[in-house]
């Protein structure tokens, strides 16, 4: 049985700059659903999971490796992709060029981890800009009374539902973040509830350990995930797997024989610096 995920075929139908650090990409994903041949499963339609901070592998043009981002909607074969925006990326530079509408891409399998336990009578979100398409949507789709808490840098007043209670927080500093002194602060409603959040890998270890530890939550009454590690300088790229890539398929090599070339070549960069 293969294990490679299915993939599916897209065109990017439209681009907005949302914000600063914020891109929304609207995919259309029915553009060509035979796309994954001899993978199990190919030829089937894209569909969603159904849970509502499901996620999915991004691959840009140029590039032979996927970024994973969450489904901020899905209408018909529409994919909404709200895209945290870096100085350099993979993904960043291609989502900042306008005229990246038009250009086909490549996205995975949408899989999901939000899991109400039965019985929950609230909802506690917190999470950084990263979190944002994720806990907009997980708030449009409950009932439940609602408190999120969001540590973004930009005025994104209309995001999320007006039906939740939000608390905007600024961060602390440039791929920085405090959220879990803030999860460590908060007043936890009474009775059964369910607590998710993501961010930044440090400060989500820390906020597991506080809820195992302090708070005792079981397990199925929170979900905590780390999006992104903090402390890690991003560089240019020493070579661009651009090219590379585009040789490759030029060539009919496979992914791994492109890997190969891109790994040959980055050692050589190294070598001459």
């Amino acid at each position: 049985m293969s294990t490679r995920a299915q993939q599916y075929a897209a065109e990017v139908v439209g681009r907005e700059r949302l914000s600063a650090h914020l891109v929304r990409l609207v995919l259309d994903v029915g553009v060509d659903p035979d796309l994954g041949a001899g993978v199990e499963g190919a030829g089937a339609p894209f569909g969603s999971t159904g849970v509502p901070d499901e996620w999915v592998g991004l691959i840009v043009p140029g590039q032979f490796q996927s970024r994973y981002y969450t489904v901020r909607a899905l209408e018909g074969t529409r994919l909404t992709l709200d895209v945290v925006v870096h100085a350099v990326g993979l993904v960043t530079e291609w989502a900042m060029r306008p005229d990246c509408v038009g250009d086909r891409v490549t996205i995975t399998e949408p899989k999901g981890s939000f899991s109400l336990p039965p019985g929950a009578r609230w909802l506690m979100l917190v999470g950084d800009l990263t979190a944002l398409p994720a806990m907009a949507r997980i708030a449009e789709t409950t009932d439940l009374p609602t408190r999120i808490w969001a540590e973004v840098p930009d005025d994104l007043p209309a995001y999320l539902p007006s039906r939740a209670e939000v608390t905007w927080i600024d961060p602390p500093g440039e791929g920085a973040s405090d959220l879990a002194r803030v999860v460590e602060g908060i007043d936890w409603p009474e009775g059964e509830g369910y607590f998710w959040m993501a961010g930044e890998s440090a400060q989500m270890r820390a906020i597991r350990k506080h809820l195992m530890r302090e708070r005792r939550l079981p397990s199925t009454h929170y979900d905590v995930m780390g999006y992104w590690r903090g402390g890690a300088v991003r560089q240019p790229r020493a070579v661009d797997p651009g090219p590379i890539w585009r040789a490759g398929k030029a060539a009919g090599k496979t992914d791994d024989e492109i890997w190969a070339d891109y790994d040959r070549q980055q050692a050589e960069a190294s070598a001459q610096q």
